[in-house]
């Protein structure tokens, strides 16, 4: 094994730790923020959850990006070939 595919294997494993640590936090403050506002004002709980799942969703991209960039190094990387 060269170093190019052990420091391709080092930056997918990188990202994918480091990808998944940022939304699993961001998200957690989103969900504790939401529970606090439904908490506070019952009656509007049905936007305060469309709201959250738009933005869990927007939040949940970086880590798929993050995944893909992983398996691109890991399975397309043009410079291992």
């Amino acid at each position: 094994m060269n170093w190019l595919a052990l420091a391709s294997i080092v930056s997918a494993a990188l990202a994918v730790s480091f990808g998944a640590i940022g939304p699993a936090l961001g998200e957690g403050r989103a969900v504790a923020a939401a529970m606090d506002a439904i908490a506070r004002q019952p009656e509007a709980a049905n936007t305060i959850s469309r709201t959250l799942f738009v933005g869990l969703a927007m939040i949940e991209t970086m880590a798929i990006y993050c995944l893909v960039i992983a398996l691109l190094l890991l399975f397309a990387n043009p410079l291992l070939k």
